[in-house]
């Protein structure tokens, strides 16, 4: 089964790092695209780059900047292939940003029959 591991820093934690410890952790980031379950992830740009398209009724609005309803700001992603929820979470549990005191969402992907991975 395919899984997304949503990741949602602390606010500030990378930045708060040292330049040693930075690089570190950039490094443990990059070590999980090389995990044969990963089928991919992504660094999200900050979240003032965002653009946020929302119904407005006769007219959708679109908004510059974030608009979430929520303290936690998606970060990035990965996209695990794991045969079950354990062995995605342990996976999960060593991404950085959970021992930085944020969080990691693990969400299973919608299986499309005839799929294969990418």
């Amino acid at each position: 089964m395919k899984y997304a591991l949503l990741i949602y820093p602390k606010p500030g934690s990378h930045e708060a790092l040292g330049e040693d410890e930075s690089k570190s952790v950039t490094a443990e980031y990059w070590a999980f695209r090389e995990d044969s379950r990963c089928l991919g992830g992504g660094h999200l740009q900050p979240v003032e780059t965002a653009t946020t398209v929302r119904y407005g009724g006769d007219e959708n609005l679109i908004i510059d900047g974030p608009y979430a309803d929520t303290k936690e700001v998606l970060g990035g992603y990965f996209v695990f292939d794991a045969s079950n929820l354990d062995e995605v979470l342990e996976v999960a549990q060593r991404i950085p940003a959970v021992r930085l005191g944020g969080a990691v969402e693990i969400r299973p992907l919608v299986e499309v029959p005839g799929e294969t991975a990418h």
